[in-house]
Order: C-alpha cells, then sequence, then structure tokens
C-alpha cells in the first residue's frame, strides 16, 4: 500500500507492518489469515471485531448457527487463550455428554449426574473418557464411525453438551442446548479446523436422526 513511503504520519504504521510482516516469515500465517481462508474455503464468514472486539467464524449449516473464537482466561498471576466452538440447538430429550481426551481433568460431570461410559470400540474407549445421563443414545451417538474419526483427530478435545453459558453469557430459552467445543491454546491448523466443523455438523445431524434434537433453528445469537 505504502509502496516503501512513509510520510511522517504513516511512519509508525509503516515499523509496525515491516515488524508484522517479519513475524510472519517466522511464525508462518496468522489466525486471521487462516481463518479467513478457511471461510472462503467452506463458505463461512470471518469477520473481524478490530481493535476492542472480537474475531468471530460464523458457519451456516442448515438451521444451526456454529461460531467458532476465541478467549483468553486469567488465574490472577497469569492468563492463557483458548479456542472454542458453539453451537445452539433445540435439545428434545435433554440429552447430555462430555467427551474428553484420557487425562483430562474432569470430576465435574459427576455433579450432574453423568456416569462413565463406554461404547463397546475399545481402541476409542482407552483414548477417550465419555460421561453423559444416557449411555444408550451415547453409544448410539458414538456408532458412527465418522464422528469417531473426526473425535480421533483431535489431539485436544473437550466436547460437551451445555445447559447455557453462565451468568455472562448468552440466555438461552428452556429447551435450547448448545453443542460446546474448547482447547487451550489458539487452533491455527486448517485440517484440524475443518474437522472440527465437520465434526459439529455430523452431531447434530445425528442428534436429529436420534430423536434427540429438533433441526429448526433454535433462534439463539451467540455472544
Amino acid at each position: 500500500m505504502f509502496e516503501g513511503f512513509c510520510p511522517h504520519g504513516f511512519a509508525k504504521i509503516c515499523i509496525v507492518k515491516e515488524k508484522t510482516n517479519r513475524r510472519k516469515s517466522i511464525f508462518g500465517p496468522s489466525k486471521d489469515e487462516i481463518w479467513s481462508q478457511i471461510a472462503t474455503d467452506i463458505g463461512g464468514e470471518f469477520i473481524q471485531g478490530g481493535f476492542w472486539g472480537k474475531d468471530v467464524f460464523v458457519y451456516k449449516h442448515g438451521e444451526w448457527q456454529i461460531l467458532l473464537d476465541t478467549y483468553v482466561v486469567s488465574t490472577g498471576t497469569s492468563s492463557y487463550p483458548l479456542t472454542r466452538m458453539r453451537a445452539p440447538f433445540l435439545n428434545k430429550d435433554d440429552l447430555y455428554f462430555k467427551i474428553s481426551r484420557q487425562g483430562f481433568f474432569d470430576s465435574i460431570g459427576k455433579l450432574f449426574g453423568m456416569q462413565d461410559i463406554e461404547i463397546g470400540d475399545p481402541f476409542f474407549d482407552k483414548q477417550f473418557v465419555i460421561k453423559g445421563n444416557n449411555p444408550e443414545k451415547i453409544k448410539l451417538l458414538l456408532a458412527d464411525e465418522n464422528i469417531k474419526e473426526l473425535c480421533q483427530r483431535q489431539p485436544r478435545i473437550h466436547l460437551r453438551i451445555k445447559d447455557d453459558e453462565g451468568r455472562f453469557g448468552t440466555a438461552f430459552p428452556e429447551g435450547t442446548d448448545e453443542l460446546y467445543f474448547e482447547c487451550t491454546g489458539v487452533i491455527k491448523e486448517t485440517a484440524l479446523l475443518k474437522s472440527l466443523f465437520a465434526l459439529f455438523c455430523l452431531i447434530l445431524e445425528r442428534l436429529v436422526r436420534l430423536d434427540s434434537a429438533y433441526a429448526d433453528d433454535p433462534q439463539v445469537i451467540l455472544k
């Protein structure tokens, strides 16, 4: 844009741009570049929030809106980013589950009456901790080989159905929950992100086929 010319008013911008380009050559494409390209590839929309706003990646699948973003958690002495994906849906039979890699600290499920579940696939059961309130339905959900394969592609997976977003999140009407994924760090691997979108689409479709979800628009706009 500036063709190497930096008038006094643009000098600072040019310096920042030069440093940014240098960083790109060392660390590869930025999150924004990668997410924008994926949005182009799969037909989604990457919306940049600017200096104060939040970047979001929105993808529509049928009546469902799948939203990808990042947020920062602070422990008081340090902070770290997380990547999350969310999709509100109409939960027909109050099905809840949590799927995490073995070794992931996961005691919260017991507070909600969830139990440990094995689906009968030794390889999958060895890799993942599965909890839920309806073992038979969850076994049927994970009987889909494509869903299991896409779960296995995620090295850091914590996937669940949440009943709400907490006090500072979006309020959900009665009967509406969300499919929710999160992991530490910012995911910039194209293959992982495309697999994650595919996983969400397949799970939502299968929940409808299992009579655990409606295919209707949940009428929820996530923050």
